[in-house]
């Protein structure tokens, strides 16, 4: 069973508090995912602003349109220097998401890690030499164009 790591960096002309501003809200998530992923937040009374312990979930198609519930819980937040999401309920074993911002003199790098783990051992680790690490390349890669638009 594989472990996996996706790393992608983004240098924003924007402070980190406006930066911080958009990626703390929940509700931001939708704008910046494709399209064809079906993303609906079902969280009720969802609120501006993420905090430790928050419980987010959602309906999204990763694949082939198939409707999959994913629970995610805000485990870890500095505000205006990093948060980290974390799978509960949802189609990988482990997902382990951290959210950086760090000013520099040129402004802002966002770096987002992603470690995570395939379900189903053996055919996981196909899985994802085959199709998630591809498709996580790809969400990310319209996150960036998302948010040059946005910023």
């Amino acid at each position: 069973m594989g472990f996996y790591q996706f790393k992608k960096t983004q240098l924003f002309h924007n402070s980190v508090e406006e930066l911080w501003d958009f990626i703390s809200s929940p509700k931001n998530l939708k704008r910046i995912t494709p399209k064809y992923m079906g993303f609906d937040i079902t969280t009720e009374d969802l609120p501006d602003k993420m905090y430790e312990g928050m419980i987010v979930c959602y309906k999204v198609s990763p694949l082939l349109g198939i409707k999959t519930t994913w629970v995610t819980e805000i485990t870890h937040v500095k505000n205006q220097k990093y948060f980290v999401d974390e799978q509960q309920i949802g189609p990988y074993k482990l997902w382990h998401h951290q959210h950086f911002l760090e000013k520099t003199e040129n402004g802002t790098l966002m770096t987002d890690i992603v470690s995570y783990q395939p379900p189903l051992g053996i055919l996981g680790s196909v899985a994802n030499q085959l199709i998630i690490k591809n498709k996580l390349k790809e969400i990310f890669d319209y996150r960036t164009k998302a948010l040059n638009e946005i910023f």
